[in-house]
């Protein structure tokens, strides 16, 4: 899943009928089955209102929802060096920001109605600063409220260290605390200081070290924190790290199409961009055969990733063919691939010194997407060609 950042959901206990909703849920939410996931959520919460942890999973459910209609799970959430700054905020409906909220808020008065029988109740410690943490993510990639997103995560961190002080052992705990040291210990200075604000300092070395612990020795998150070190190593420009990770993924959540995309960027991205087209292919295959889950793959997605990996092979005629066949159906892809498809198209003209088709497809980028982080590159190309470095 490109990028995919998740916050981790422990389920401490659960009874048999609950556990297989959970697990029947988890299996499509991570096929991107999203509907699915939140249908099982939502019959559990049914049986079981009371379950803090339910009520994170669908919280969960819904956001990464929004994120898969809007493009964002398979664009470059960590990719560059201020990415966690200069992504557009995602516009959820009213009722989805109010139903996600109302499910952290009801997670959090769960747990705190337990805490307050027994204060040093783990499950129920973690389950409040899983709460916290997803709000905080919100807050962050969604809204681009900074303060409000650092103040949830220093609550969550705070939870989930008393969780480990409590129980030593519990390695799953000390995921939200590797996350967020990585992520604050990769801000620009300024930027850093608000963590500093609220407690939290950030250390990206000792974060990708705790992720890499929990995914080594976890138990019911090695799978979330093996999907964040594929975002991690993506970000650090260690891609041939990430693909072992990406392979797995596969094996596990095969109609999770994203999956076969990433892994594609990956080989690209590693210095083996045939190879990368190759995985290409077989998901054009899967798609024609309608290999379960894969009828809803765009043929503009493969296109576009065809077209990106082409870019940066300088097989620059076939990409820009690819980017004609996105931009031409630009209505039926989200808009994070819309733009950058208009993005790619100009700096392929001003490489071919075409620069009046250029400036056009830019100010199409611009016009499509004013507010993503490729309109704001598209503009300034209207004044200076592209030029690759």
């Amino acid at each position: 899943m490109r990028c995919l950042v998740l916050i981790p959901l422990l389920v401490p206990f659960a009874l048999p009928a609950q556990q297989q909703l959970i697990d029947q849920g988890f299996a499509h939410f991570y096929n991107l089955e999203y509907d699915a996931a939140i249908a099982d959520f939502e019959q559990a919460i049914a049986q079981y209102p009371a379950s803090p942890d339910l009520h994170n999973h669908l919280a969960q459910t819904l956001v990464f929802r929004e994120m898969f209609r809007n493009g964002a799970l398979e664009s470059e959430l960590v990719n560059g060096n201020n990415s966690f700054l200069r992504r557009p905020k995602l516009n959820p409906s009213p009722e989805t920001e109010k139903r996600f909220l109302d499910e952290v808020a009801q997670a959090i008065a769960l747990s705190e109605t337990r805490l307050k029988r027994n204060p040093n109740d783990t499950a129920a410690l973690y389950a409040e600063g899983i709460a916290y943490g997803l709000r905080a993510n919100y807050y962050w990639v969604v809204k681009k409220a900074w303060r409000d997103s650092l103040r949830d995560a220093t609550s969550a961190r705070r939870l989930h260290n008393r969780v480990s002080e409590i129980d030593p052992t519990n390695v799953d705990a000390r995921l939200v605390q590797g996350l967020h040291d990585y992520i604050v210990g990769s801000l620009p200075w300024s930027w850093r200081m608000l963590g500093f604000l609220v407690g939290v300092h950030g250390d990206k070395d000792k974060g990708i070290r705790t992720v890499q612990d929990v995914a080594a020795r976890g138990n019911l998150n090695r799978i979330d924190a093996r999907i964040l070190l594929c975002a991690v190593y993506r970000r650090e420009n260690k891609p041939k790290l990430a693909v072992p990770i990406v392979q797995e993924m596969i094996q596990r959540y095969p109609r999770n199409f994203l999956l076969r995309l990433e892994l594609a960027e990956m080989y690209s991205m590693g210095g083996e961009g045939p190879h990368g087209l190759e995985i290409l292919r077989e998901v054009e295959h899967m798609k024609t055969a309608h290999a379960p889950g894969f009828d809803r793959l765009a043929w503009e997605k493969i296109w576009f990733q065809e077209g990106s990996i082409q870019f940066w092979y300088n097989d620059l005629n076939q990409s820009l063919e690819n980017m004609k066949r996105v931009t031409a159906r630009a209505e039926d892809v989200d808009l994070n691939t819309g733009v950058q498809a208009w993005l790619r198209m100009g700096q392929i003209y001003d490489m071919q010194h075409r620069r009046n088709e250029a400036l056009a497809a830019y100010r199409h980028a611009i016009a499509y997407a004013p507010q993503a982080e490729a309109a704001q590159e598209s503009r300034k190309y209207l004044d200076t060609p592209y030029r690759r470095m």
